[in-house]
């Protein structure tokens, strides 16, 4: 068995330990074996391929893990923040910086705004605190 399968080999296995244990982790490993495979065809000392496939993987750790955990974070917003944040809703008890309740998606919610918002207009979520929506006016 050559060099080349032993180590695709070996970026297999950390793609298949990357997708049971979705870390982005396991990955950095996979792309240092994949690039040891690629240059063990030219190379035939173990040393330098292990000095490569460390060097591939460190930097791979550095630079892509960072870049894909910011991008996997940004597609996976969930909560408040996707399905209110930002979304237009109808006033049904008139608004104030003390009390008032707005309607979103047939859901009753408590309202604050920081001026008096009458019963029946359109205003946009801001922000949440627990169980309370702030809004502004819809223009």
């Amino acid at each position: 068995m050559g060099a080349w399968q032993i180590l695709a080999g070996l970026g297999l296995l950390f793609l298949i330990l990357e997708m049971t244990v979705p870390t982005l982790f396991f990955l950095n490993f996979a792309v240092g074996a994949f690039v040891t495979a690629v240059c063990s065809i030219y190379i035939i000392n173990w040393y330098a391929l292990v000095l490569i496939f460390v060097a591939v993987s460190l930097v791979s750790l550095v630079f892509l893990r960072p870049m894909l955990v910011k991008k996997t974070q940004k597609n996976q917003e969930t909560g408040l923040a996707s399905k209110y944040i930002g979304k237009v809703a109808k006033v049904i008890e008139t608004i104030t910086p003390d009390s008032g309740v707005i309607s979103i998606y047939d859901e009753r919610w408590e309202a604050r705004s920081d001026h008096e918002i009458p019963q029946g207009k359109e205003v946009v979520i801001e922000k949440n605190d627990s169980l309370v929506m702030y809004v502004k006016e819809r223009e």
